[in-house]
């Protein structure tokens, strides 16, 4: 599993930006956001688009779900639960490298 989810978290670093938003904690919403999201649409679950937020997660969501069908195809081997395990994993990788590991002094200004 372990590279199954760097293999997720090399594609997600290399195509998508909003792992990138300018302060922590639009990192950590971002990431939780459009993560779940992501998870929910490879699970086929239904999904509910209540606010702006839900919003614009399903549609990063949408083209990561589809990126990540596209070139994995181990994807089609796990199961539900398998999905989530990876998900979550991705999660934590991402938030470890985009939040807890960054360099960027900024990130936790309170000034912004």
């Amino acid at each position: 599993m372990n590279e199954k989810i760097e293999e997720v978290t090399a594609l997600i670093q290399e195509q998508c930006l909003w792992q990138f938003f300018s302060r922590s904690w639009d990192r950590e919403e971002n990431i939780e956001g459009i993560m779940t999201m992501t998870g929910k649409i490879l699970n086929g679950e239904k999904i509910n688009l209540v606010t702006p937020a839900d919003k614009a997660f399903y549609s990063d969501a949408k083209f990561l779900a589809a990126e990540i069908q596209k070139k994995m195809p181990w994807l089609s081997e796990l199961d539900k639960s398998g999905v989530l395990e990876l998900i979550e994993g991705v999660k934590e990788r991402l938030l470890y490298i985009a939040v807890k590991k960054s360099r960027n002094c900024e990130l936790n200004l309170s000034n912004y």
